[in-house]
């Protein structure tokens, strides 16, 4: 096999791995912010809730005011009644101490209904602080074992650019412009096989039968007509 061809074999596996390995580089940062946006998400449930929570019982002090207030309001009314004088004021006072009454009762309604809330909210709010803790937790972890990922997956990729970089010494400049060039064109294969199917390994058309004798000596370099990929004949098992 013509030694550049081989060359450019064994440098087409290396740029196959660096391409996975950039894929990785790149997606595991993605993971982390997402592992960041979760625990984040679990934080402003819980305070959301907190925050509802604290409305509510502002709202609760508020009504039990008001309730103070009625019941006052009641108990002055009732005491008028033995200082009225005549029938008309006594019934006036009466449907006063009636109104009074209502608004009393549609207080203390509004009284438990706040109670019941805050009751509810008490729990929501436990069970957010727990998934809230364990989604802290569990993030910490996930996001140290994707920072671990990261930095071997970085190493790797420096020791697998500094052995492409030495393997591409060994060919001619304007050969591996050549490579580079259909490498950047075709999606990261610049170099593909050809078996006994008699096709292309990267475009998938058929190559000519004297083309296929030519790549199958390995003697020359040899482009595919259809994608200009390099190509090499691969013995089928």
């Amino acid at each position: 096999m013509d030694p550049h061809l081989r060359t450019l074999i064994d440098l087409q596996a290396l740029d196959t791995r660096i391409a996975a390995l950039d894929a990785d580089a790149a997606r595991i940062p993605k993971q982390i912010e997402a592992i960041q946006a979760a625990v984040q998400e679990a934080r402003k449930t819980l305070d959301a809730l907190k925050a509802r929570q604290d409305t509510a019982r502002k709202d609760l002090r508020a009504k039990e005011k008001d309730l103070e207030v009625v019941t006052a309001k009641r108990a002055k009314g009732e005491a008028r009644l033995y200082e009225v004088k005549t029938n008309k004021e006594y019934s006036a006072v009466l449907t006063e101490i009636e109104d009074i009454k209502q608004e009393k009762s549609r207080t203390e309604e509004e009284i438990l209904g706040l109670m019941e809330l805050g009751e509810r909210l008490s729990a929501d709010i436990r069970e957010a602080e727990s998934r809230h803790t364990t989604r802290e937790e569990q993030g910490t972890q996930d996001e140290a074992a994707a920072r671990q990922r990261l930095a071997t997956v970085e190493r790797e990729l420096a020791g697998v650019r500094g052995e492409r970089a030495t393997l591409a010494r060994e060919l001619p400049k304007g050969l591996l412009g050549d490579y580079e060039r259909v490498l950047k064109a075709r999606a990261g294969l610049g170099i593909a096989p050809v078996n006994a199917a008699g096709v292309c390994g990267g475009c998938r058309v058929a190559i000519r039968p004297q083309a296929i004798q030519e790549i199958r000596s390995g003697t020359a370099l040899t482009h595919c007509e259809s994608c200009g990929r390099f190509l090499y004949w691969q013995d089928t098992a």
